[in-house]
């Protein structure tokens, strides 16, 4: 795994989900009123709202929690209204980095953005400079030791999606952006239940880190978990398993 699959690994090895709720509720609710905001309350017909009501209740956010946040993004309850931006640039060893927030104000979420890359050996580039090398997919991750990874490839393929890539104990099913819905709903339908289901953005190529450059990149990456206005992060990293594991445990 590389990038945006593998800082997903480090950060539940490093049990970053519990430690940080708080944290990831603020994320949550931001994209559950924007969704909202653009395509209406109803998750139904709102794919981008249904796909965040999903991972919202895999982060067991509390039922209330959800439906405010969607009322202050259609309105029926006053709220903040959050801004998208996408900012593009390198990290350490020219790794590719897409970075997607949303904020109620830019000039604040640039400054942090471009101080997190540049303390961590990155720097903010134009737009454009790295997009191409990313495309947009849906990873659904299955984990655990009496995974049935040709059950999980039958069904996936099937059901319409791209590749399936089987771990060691994990099993993570790769579709197109508009196939996903439809190939988590037919392996929920055949019986499996995903550690993770989200879209993604790919990236064609990985660049080799090791050493110090691989603690640069873990570190950027945490540094921009930690902001409020990063929503998602993405990059073309390939990290060896001993620095991975060295980090996690400094």
């Amino acid at each position: 795994m590389s990038g945006h699959s593998k800082w997903s690994t480090i950060k539940r090895k490093k049990g970053a989900l519990d430690a940080k709720r708080g944290k990831i509720f603020t994320k949550l609710i931001r994209e559950l009123q924007t969704a909202a905001r653009i395509g209406g309350g109803d998750s139904d017909s709102n794919p981008r709202l249904r796909l965040v009501v999903d991972k919202a209740k895999q982060a067991n956010m509390p039922k209330d929690n959800i439906t405010r946040a969607i009322a202050k993004g259609t309105g029926g309850i006053d709220g903040d209204a959050f801004e998208e931006a996408v900012y593009e640039g390198y990290g350490p060893g020219g790794t590719a980095i897409l970075i997607e927030t949303l904020s109620d104000n830019k000039n604040r979420t640039v400054g942090d953005v471009r101080h997190c890359l540049t303390k961590n050996g990155g720097n903010l580039g134009a737009t454009g400079c790295v997009a191409y090398l990313f495309d947009k997919r849906g990873m659904i991750l299955f984990e655990g030791e009496g995974i049935d990874g040709d059950a999980v490839l039958e069904a996936a393929l099937e059901a319409g999606a791209e590749d399936v890539v089987e771990g060691e104990c994990s099993c993570e099913v790769v579709t197109g952006p508009t196939e996903f819905h439809a190939v988590q709903e037919a392996l929920a339908a055949a019986g499996f239940e995903p550690a993770s289901a989200e879209m993604t953005m790919q990236p064609s190529t990985t660049v080799k880190l090791v050493g110090k450059e691989a603690e640069q990149m873990l570190r950027l990456a945490d540094a921009l978990e930690d902001l409020d206005d990063v929503q998602n992060f993405y990059a073309n990293f390939d990290i060896t398993e001993e620095d991975l594991e060295s980090f996690v445990a400094s």
